[in-house]
C-alpha cells in the first residue's frame, strides 16, 4: 500500500465510488478508496436501484438527476456498462393533499429541466393495464427516472476514477484513524498505514464505526428494507418488451417494478421496522443479508394485492432483505465532521444508488474548490446536533420514523413526533401552556404559533387565522417571542476585533455597544454566514445567527482563526436564553421593569447595553427581526422563567401578545428582510441577493473579489432578488416556485407568505435582472396554477423604516 495520499475514501459503495469518479474527473487523482470486501459489497449491492426524479425539494432533485444523467453514459466513456434501465416511473397520488403535492413537486421538475407530467387514472392504466387505480386522483408521470444495477454502476464509477489515476485496494480493513499533529489523518489498515491530508468516511452502515475511531458520532442508523420478486406473471409476460414505469403507492407504501417476467413489490412498511447493527456490525460481512420476515411486511402486501390483483394470485420466488442507512431527516451525509478539519462524511443515504453520484459530484467540488454550484444545506452533516449519535433515542426513533414515512406525503410546516422533544429551553411549559404548537430545529422545540393544532396543508391552514392575530398584536401593541434556539458565541482575545475585520464583508462595530449584520463570504463571494455582530469591549464580541448553522457557524470561524491570532470562540447556545419584546408598546413595557433609560437619545437603535430587566442582569440588543421597536433580552438560560414572568405580568394586560415563527416569518416578509437559506446562499453574491448596503469594499476581506467581479457585471449577471406582491386565493408562494415573465420561465421564489398586517401575498424571487424594475409585471406558477404578481420597488410594510427607530 502506498504510504501517502491526498485522500483516502473509506467504503466503494455508490456513495464512495461517486466522489471517487468525481473527485478524479476534478482532477484529485492522488485518490485511494478502500474497501473491506469487494466493490458494493455493503448495503449498495442489495437495494432495488431505483433512481427517483420526483422529491420537494429543489437542491435534492439537483442532486437526484446527476444519477440519471451519468449512468447511461459511463459505458462510453469507461467501457463499462452502467447498468442503466430507463423506465419512467408514475407515483400515485389518492388525496387531495396529495394532488396538491404533485402540482408543487411538478413546478420543481420544471426548474431542473426535467420532463413530468400529471396523468389522470385512465392515462395510468395506459402503462400498467392490469392495475386497479379506482382510488387515485393523478399520477406524477416522470418518463426521465428508471433503475441501475448498484454493482454495476458502483463499478463503472470506480472505473471512471482508476482510468484517471485515481487508486483502489480492496479487502482491506481500516482498523483505526487518527489526526496527527500537522493536520493529516493517518488511517490503518490491515495491509499497512497510509497518510492523508483529506479523510472521507463513505462506510454506510458502517460509518458508527467508522466515525468512532475519530471520536466522531455519526447520525446513521440502519434498517431492515425488504423487496420480493415473485414467479414469472402471465400479466408481466403479455407486455412483451415493453417496460412499464415505475409505480410508487402511498396505500401500500411499496414500489413495484417489472423485473424480467415477474413483479418487484418493495414496501416500506409504516409499522414496526426493525433496526439493524445499532451496536456495530461485524467487520467480516460481506454481501450480507438478514432473514426475510413476511408477515411483518403483510398488511402492505395486502394493499399491493389490491393495487395488482395478479400479485394476488403469483407465486414468491426471492426475498431480499438487507440493512439500508437512515438518517434522522431521511437526507444524507455530504460535508465536513464538525469540529474536525477535512475529515468528510459521504454516507447516510437512503437512495443511495440515486442519490451516489450527485452527492459524490457535490463533495468534490466542495472539497477541491471550497464550496458547490448547489446549496447543501441540508446535505451538510453539520445540520444535526450533538443530540443525533446514533445509540441515542432520538436518531433511532428518527429514522425508524422516516422508514415509516417514506412514502408519506410532506406538508408544509409538518413535525414529526418521533424523538421528541431533545433540547427544551427553561420556559417551555409555560409556553406550552399558552397553547404553543411546536417544531422542533436542530433538536430544539420552538413554537410555530399559538392555538389549536393545525391540519396541515399546501393552502391556508387553520393556523392562518392565529397567526393573523399574532402579527397584528405585535404590529398595533407588543408581542413577545422565545428566540433561545439561536446561535450565540462570543468571540474573544486581543485579536477578535482585527480577525472578525478580516472575515467580514461590514465593517466591525467601532466602541462597545455597536451593533453591525454582517455577512461572511466563500472565496467565491457566496454567502457562507449571515451574523449580527455586538461589540461589547474592546475584547470580546457577540455574535448571533440561525440555530441551524450554529455547527457550522462556530467551525466556520474556529477554522479561519490564523496561526498566532489570540482569538478564541465560545459556543454560548445552550448558556444564553433570548426573549424579543417587540410593538409599538414594547418600549413601555420594558421600562416598568428596569431603570435604564430607553429612549433613542439614551439607547439608540442598533446598539447593545448591558443592563438590569426585572432585577437580572441582561445583554439588552435594540433590534428586532419583525421591523417593529424593540428588544432582544438575553440572559442565563435558568433565570429566563424568572424573566418571562415578569414581561408577561407587565405586557399582557396592556395586550402584548405571544408570537412564534410563522409570525415572525410573516412580519419579516412584510419588511422585506431576507433570510439565510432561502435569499441567502452560498451560491448566491451580496450582489445577486441586492446587499450592497451590508457590503464595505474599502475593506479586505475573503470573497471580495469575486463579488466585485459580479459587481462590475452590472445586468449581466445571471439573476438578482426582486420583492413582490402576488394575487393568491387560498394558497401563497412558499419557494422553489417557477416565475414567468412574458411567457418566459425566468427564474424562481425562495420564500413567501401572506402580509397579514399589508392584506396581501408576498415573494421574494430570483429572476433575470431584465426583469427586476419596479412596477415589472410577473407571473408565479403555484400549484401548477399562473398568479399575477409585480415587482415591488419598497418593502409592503413601513418602506421608510420608521417603526424599528421610533
Amino acid at each position: 500500500m502506498q504510504e501517502e495520499a491526498q485522500v483516502v475514501i473509506i467504503g466503494a459503495g455508490a456513495m464512495g465510488a461517486g466522489l471517487f469518479y468525481y473527485l478524479a474527473h476534478e482532477g484529485w487523482t492522488d485518490t485511494l478508496l478502500i474497501e473491506k470486501g469487494e466493490l458494493s459489497s455493503g448495503s449498495t449491492w442489495h437495494a432495488a436501484g431505483l433512481i427517483p426524479h420526483f422529491i420537494g425539494s429543489l437542491n435534492m432533485a439537483k442532486n437526484h438527476k446527476v444519477a440519471a444523467d451519468l449512468y447511461p453514459a459511463l459505458e462510453a466513456e469507461t467501457g463499462m456498462n452502467g447498468g442503466w434501465h430507463q423506465t419512467g416511473a408514475i407515483r400515485l397520488a389518492l388525496d387531495q393533499d396529495q394532488v396538491d403535492w404533485f402540482k408543487y413537486v411538478h413546478g420543481i421538475m420544471e426548474l431542473v429541466d426535467n420532463e413530468s407530467y400529471l396523468l389522470e387514472p385512465k392515462q395510468i392504466l395506459e402503462h400498467w393495464p392490469f392495475m386497479d387505480v379506482s382510488d387515485v386522483l393523478m399520477g406524477f408521470h416522470t418518463p426521465n427516472d428508471g433503475w441501475a444495477d448498484p454493482s454495476m454502476s458502483s463499478a463503472a464509477m470506480v472505473a471512471g476514477g482508476r482510468q484517471l489515476g485515481a487508486k483502489v485496494h480492496k479487502h482491506t480493513l481500516v482498523t483505526e484513524t487518527n489526526q496527527l499533529p500537522d493536520g493529516r489523518w493517518e488511517v490503518i489498515t490491515d495491509k499497512g498505514r497510509v497518510v492523508c491530508e483529506h479523510l472521507v468516511n463513505a462506510a454506510g452502515c458502517y460509518a458508527p464505526q467508522v466515525g468512532a475511531m475519530a471520536g466522531i458520532d455519526v447520525p446513521i442508523v440502519s434498517v431492515i428494507h425488504q423487496y420480493l420478486i415473485t414467479e414469472p406473471m402471465k400479466e408481466i409476460t403479455d407486455l412483451g418488451n415493453f417496460q412499464p414505469p415505475i409505480v410508487r403507492d402511498p396505500r401500500a407504501s411499496a414500489y413495484y417494478r417489472r423485473e424480467i417476467d415477474s413483479l418487484l413489490v418493495g414496501p416500506y412498511e409504516r409499522e414496526n421496522a426493525q433496526v439493524y447493527g445499532i451496536d456495530g456490525i461485524d467487520w467480516d460481512k460481506h454481501f450480507y443479508l438478514t432473514p426475510p420476515d413476511l408477515d411483518q411486511l403483510m398488511p402492505w402486501l395486502i394493499e399491493a394485492g389490491n393495487r395488482v390483483p395478479a400479485f394476488q394470485e403469483a407465486g414468491i420466488k426471492t426475498v431480499i432483505s438487507g440493512p439500508i442507512t437512515h438518517t434522522p431527516d431521511s437526507g444524507f451525509l455530504m460535508g465536513p465532521a464538525t469540529g474536525h478539519n477535512n475529515y468528510w462524511h459521504c454516507s447516510g443515504a437512503s437512495i443511495g444508488v440515486t442519490q451516489g453520484p450527485g452527492a459524490g459530484k457535490y463533495l468534490a467540488q466542495w472539497m477541491v474548490h471550497g464550496q458547490t454550484e448547489i446549496n447543501v444545506a441540508e446535505m451538510d452533516p453539520r445540520r444535526f446536533g450533538d443530540h443525533c449519535g446514533p445509540k441515542g433515542r432520538y436518531a433511532k426513533d428518527k429514522a425508524i420514523d422516516e422508514f415509516h414515512e417514506m412514502y408519506a406525503t410532506r406538508l408544509p410546516g409538518e413535525q414529526r413526533f418521533a424523538g421528541r422533544p431533545q433540547k427544551a429551553d427553561t420556559i417551555y411549559d409555560r409556553l406550552d401552556a399558552k397553547g404553543a404548537q411546536w417544531q422542533e430545529i436542530f433538536g430544539w422545540e420552538r413554537p410555530q404559533y399559538f392555538g389549536d393544532p393545525e391540519a396541515h396543508s399546501f393552502r391556508r391552514s387553520n393556523a392562518f387565522d392565529a397567526v393573523a392575530a399574532e402579527v397584528n398584536g405585535t404590529r398595533e401593541i407588543a408581542g413577545i417571542a422565545d428566540l433561545s434556539a439561536f446561535a450565540k458565541f462570543e468571540v474573544t482575545g486581543s485579536d477578535a476585533g482585527s480577525f472578525l475585520e478580516r472575515m467580514a464583508a461590514n465593517k466591525m462595530p467601532v466602541k462597545p455597544g455597536g451593533m453591525r449584520l454582517t455577512h461572511f463570504l466563500t472565496t467565491r463571494g457566496g454567502i457562507e454566514a449571515e451574523m449580527t455582530v455586538t461589540k461589547l469591549a474592546d475584547d470580546r464580541y457577540y455574535l448571533n445567527s440561525g440555530i441551524t448553522s450554529e455547527f457550522h457557524d462556530r467551525d466556520w470561524l474556529v477554522h479561519h482563526i490564523a496561526a498566532g491570532e489570540d482569538v478564541t470562540v465560545t459556543d454560548v447556545t445552550e448558556d444564553n436564553g433570548i426573549l424579543a419584546v417587540a410593538g409599538p408598546k414594547s418600549r413601555d413595557i420594558l421600562s416598568n421593569l428596569t431603570d435604564v433609560d430607553l429612549t433613542n437619545e439614551s439607547f439608540r437603535w442598533l446598539t447593545g447595553q448591558e443592563i438590569v430587566v426585572a432585577e437580572l442582569p441582561v445583554t439588552a440588543l435594540r433590534v428586532s427581526y419583525v421591523g417593529e421597536l424593540g428588544w432582544e433580552l438575553h440572559c442565563p438560560m435558568e433565570q429566563l422563567p424568572q424573566l418571562y414572568d415578569a414581561i408577561v405580568a407587565v405586557g399582557e394586560p396592556l395586550g402584548m401578545v405571544h408570537y412564534g415563527a410563522y409570525a415572525m416569518n410573516c412580519m419579516r416578509i412584510e419588511k422585506a428582510y431576507k433570510a439565510m437559506g432561502s435569499e441567502l446562499t452560498t451560491e448566491i453574491t451580496p450582489v445577486e441577493a441586492d446587499l450592497g448596503r451590508f457590503v464595505n469594499y474599502d475593506l479586505d476581506f475573503q470573497g471580495k473579489a469575486a463579488s466585485q467581479e459580479r459587481l462590475a457585471m452590472g445586468d449581466d449577471i445571471e439573476m438578482i432578488l426582486v420583492y413582490c406582491s402576488v394575487d393568491t386565493a387560498d394558497n401563497d408562494p412558499r419557494g422553489n416556485e417557477p416565475v414567468y415573465c412574458e411567457g418566459e420561465l425566468v427564474g424562481l421564489t425562495t420564500s413567501g407568505t401572506f402580509g397579514h398586517s399589508v392584506g396581501m401575498s408576498l415573494a421574494f424571487a430570483y429572476v433575470d435582472p431584465k426583469c427586476k424594475a419596479p412596477g415589472t409585471d410577473l407571473e408565479i406558477k403555484m400549484m401548477n396554477e399562473m398568479r399575477a404578481a409585480k415587482v415591488l420597488a419598497d418593502a409592503a410594510y413601513d418602506a421608510a423604516n420608521e417603526k424599528p427607530r421610533g
